[in-house]
């Protein structure tokens, strides 16, 4: 019997596995099936070489489950180990520079882990005491068994009567792991817990994992017994693996649905197989997604030879192909003991650019070989390459051959296609092209009209990203602008050098602006304001339109999406009434307001004038005066002339406000506007309907 201390130059081992491995202390079971699973792979490629002439028997990997006792058994059939193999494999702990490794590494546990290479040790996170029985496939080996308590001491003794927990006999070859529990770790002593463990990091290991027995329900005892079946929960030849001549369409659909039993079919998928100049296969799949990006994030899972690493791949795969679904599976990743962290090293880089170009790729060739079928599924795919465009400096580039626009009328254009389909009727005066879009073809369908009554087109952009995309697009074309159909009127979006202006004197469109602002709602919701303008926009066009600036409109929709803008979030919403000169309701209300008020306000606007021409010139003879030459004589005599305006600009908007309260016409016209945009809601709303009825009458 052999006793003695494990190989560490400090005694603080135990407790710094546990400390630092404690936030993913789960994995200690994939570590122990992993290293089971090597072992056996290393037995089969002793006989595939010659070096091992016997027979390989059952190889099943077994994890065996005893509550009562409180251990957890895995158990193989792999190349075991000697004495002196133990002694160097498991006893040696080579630390190098140790005097300062703990004060080293303290703040940082990957380091620890992954320098080290702990794997093994990971078991000590949940055992009070691990023991290892094992016996080497080599002749003349005996059975060994090692056993420590999670302190530096260790014993090896001979275990000649030891019968495996997995067979009930003596160990012919191979290792049986025993972990004793600790008590604050019984949580893995439950069996589903224990199942979902293995099902999430061995689902797809390349030898075979049993837990337990297969069950059926039993008549007789009322309830699921065991069966004489291995209960295997591992797929040893996943589709990954497999070559993709092989593979029929289904057999993808299928491994979908193994992986996401929850989802929708996937629109497409890509095999990925790369041998030089690294090592990596797996499978990426296109899921519809219409919207919510974060929900379907971290559904691409990582695997190293088989073995589930993480679903957290944002250093393998670009960002916006972290909303794909699917499997990596690369031996060449980086990674630490854990498994669970990436370290930094320029192959990442290379393996995150080598997916890129093979996702572009593939999208480009499904695009040329059947671009119908493209198109149609265009509405789900377009959120994969607008974040591309958005995220990745470089992808716009590849995605310009494939990325499409689609229209109002469910058209679909390339770039290129669609620059060629407006360039010559959408130039403005100052020769720069203008792309219209609608981002609700109901909501907007009066806009999106006029403009297609003038012979323009307009896109459908109503997806996730479609909007902050246009930022982009507007850096990558030729001097061009991106304007919402509803931003301004027509005339004004595209802007000719015809412009009509209106024939209305200074003063009546002063009072027609005045009449219509009095009654807008912007005075019971601080949220919105308005400014009134009034334009020749032709008989044929709406009398009132309700537009929105396209620069402020489009910096609070990216304060959704951008950190550092939550200022133009707070900000009001900002709309313009513009009234058309030219429509026969609007001179009606002209033609109302003057028969109604004119003579009214015609002293007081003469006073107005008056009293603001005596102010002129109180500031013309005063602004030739030093501040301490002028008398206070003088300055009650500018406060009094100031204030004599404001009481008669205050008197005429008290009769423009009481003439316009009773005006149904004016009610009804803005009404009308606010109900095109979906702005007319609540009291409102029934106030109109109520009117339109007395009108109709």
């Amino acid at each position: 019997m052999q006793k003695g201390n494990i190989g560490v130059t400090t005694e603080n081992i135990f407790p710094v596995i546990k400390k630092f491995l404690y936030s993913d202390h789960e994995i200690f079971l994939r570590e122990m099936v992993s290293n089971a699973v090597d072992a056996t792979q290393k037995m089969k490629t002793l006989q595939e070489k010659g070096d091992f002439k016997g027979d390989l028997g059952d190889l099943t990997v077994r994890v065996n489950l005893d509550a009562d006792k409180g251990t957890i058994t895995i158990s193989d059939h792999g190349i075991g180990m000697t004495e002196e193999e133990i002694d160097k494999y498991i006893n040696q702990i080579a630390f190098s520079g140790v005097s300062d490794f703990l004060e080293k590494y303290k703040d940082n546990a990957n380091n620890i882990i992954g320098h080290f290479g702990l794997g093994f040790y990971s078991s000590f996170m949940v055992s009070k005491k691990v023991e290892i029985i094992t016996k080497s496939y080599k002749e003349g080996s005996k059975t060994v068994k090692w056993s420590c308590d999670g302190s530096p001491a260790f014993e090896i003794d001979d275990a000649p009567d030891y019968k495996s927990a997995a067979t009930g006999a003596p160990i012919e070859r191979g290792t049986d792991i025993i972990l004793y529990i600790d008590d604050d770790c019984k949580e893995f002593l439950d069996k589903y817990k224990l199942e979902g463990l293995l099902n999430k990091y061995c689902k797809f290991l390349p030898v075979p994992v049993a837990f337990g027995k297969k069950q059926e329900w039993s008549k007789d005892e009322s309830k699921m017994v065991d069966t004489a079946e291995d209960n295997i929960i591992n797929s040893v030849e996943p589709l990954w693996t497999k070559t993709p001549s092989t593979l029929k369409d289904e057999d993808y659909k299928s491994f979908y649905r193994t992986l996401y039993p929850m989802h929708d079919e996937p629109l497409f998928w890509i095999h990925l197989n790369v041998d030089y100049p690294f090592h990596l296969t797996g499978i990426l799949y296109f899921p519809r997604i219409k919207n919510n990006i974060e929900i379907t994030r971290n559904k691409i899972q990582l695997y190293c030879n088989q073995v589930f690493v993480t679903d957290q791949v944002e250093g393998i795969v670009p960002e916006f192909l972290t909303l794909l679904h699917g499997v990596i599976d690369s031996p060449d990743i980086p990674l630490n003991v854990s498994r669970s962290y990436l370290q930094s090293d320029r192959e990442v880089k290379k393996i995150s650019t080598y997916i890129t170009k093979k996702v572009a790729d593939r999208l480009k060739a499904i695009f040329n070989e059947d671009r119908k079928a493209y198109e149609e599924k265009w509405d789900d795919l377009k959120l994969f390459i607008n974040y591309g465009i958005l995220s990745e400096a470089d992808f716009y580039d590849r995605a310009k051959d494939f990325a499409l626009l689609k229209d109002t009328e469910n058209k679909f254009f390339t770039f290129e296609e669609y620059k060629k389909l407006i360039e010559a009727s959408q130039k403005d005066k100052d020769d720069t092209l203008v792309y219209l879009y609608a981002t609700d073809k109901d909501e907007q369908y009066s806009y999106i009209k006029a403009a297609q009554d003038k012979g323009y087109s307009v896109l459908l952009m109503d997806g996730q990203l479609d909007v902050p995309t246009v930022q982009t697009l507007e850096q990558k074309f030729e001097k061009c602008r991106f304007s919402r159909v509803d931003a301004d009127t027509i005339d004004r979006l595209i802007p000719k050098d015809d412009k009509k202006e209106s024939q209305l004197d200074a003063a009546t469109s002063d009072n027609l602006s005045a009449v219509f602002k009095s009654q807008l709602p912007s005075g019971t919701d601080k949220k919105v304001e308005y400014l009134v303008e009034v334009s020749a926009l032709g008989e044929e066009q709406r009398p009132v339109l309700i537009t929105q600036n396209e620069w402020m409109r489009r910096m609070k929709e990216m304060s959704r999406y951008q950190q550092g803008m939550g200022f133009y979030g707070q900000m009001p919403d900002s709309y313009n009434l513009v009234l058309n000169s030219d429509h026969p309701l609007i001179k009606r209300v002209i033609d109302d307001t003057t028969a109604a008020i004119g003579e009214t306000l015609k002293p007081i606007e003469s006073e107005i004038k008056g009293q603001e021409a005596r102010l002129a010139a109180i500031n013309q003879m005063q602004d030739k005066k030093k501040p301490e030459e002028i008398t206070q004589e003088e300055k009650d005599d500018k406060a009094n002339t100031q204030k004599a305006i404001d009481d008669q600009k205050a008197k005429k908007q008290q009769v423009i406000v009481d003439y316009a309260a009773k005006n149904d016409i004016v009610h009804q016209l803005i009404d009308l506007a606010l109900l095109q945009n979906g702005m007319l809601k609540g009291e409102a709303l029934d106030r109109f309907l109520r009117r339109s009825v007395e009108l109709i009458k």
